[in-house]
């Protein structure tokens, strides 16, 4: 074998080094929405969403940890356990995505993404209502 044939081999074997790592990584980011069920039975990441049960929450500012329902379509609760900053306008929201784990019969949340209603919800509804 030459030097060029060598050295095409040796840069084709890290293209395809770095592709598949690249693959690999995205993979293992990727966190995929599954039901309350699902949640409680998986021992990897995931995405849970939920309308919050209002009058759960319950932040504790010596643990800094926030604490409340999810209930999703079917009824099924999941309670919730979050370290970090209560998000603003949390008990206005009208979904909640909890990204983490379920552990020790609580879901153990690394983010939270809040859903709240849109200032300019109910804007087309003045604006056009009074046409009809």
């Amino acid at each position: 074998m030459n030097r060029r044939t060598m050295w095409t081999v040796v840069g084709l074997a890290l293209i395809v080094g770095f592709i598949a790592f690249g693959a690999g990584a995205f993979k293992a980011s990727l966190t995929p929405y599954v039901s309350f069920a699902q949640a409680r039975a998986s021992a990897d990441a995931v995405q849970v969403a939920g309308k919050l049960v209002h009058g759960s929450a319950n932040y504790d500012e010596s643990s800094g940890k926030l604490f409340f329902l999810l209930e999703d379509g079917q009824g099924d609760r999941m309670r919730v356990e979050f370290a970090g900053t209560k998000p603003g306008n949390f008990e206005e929201a009208t979904q909640i995505v909890a990204i983490g784990r379920f552990a020790g019969g609580v879901f153990v949340a690394e983010k939270l993404l809040v859903k709240c209603p849109s200032k300019y919800q109910g804007t087309e509804e003045k604006q056009y209502g009074a046409q009809t």
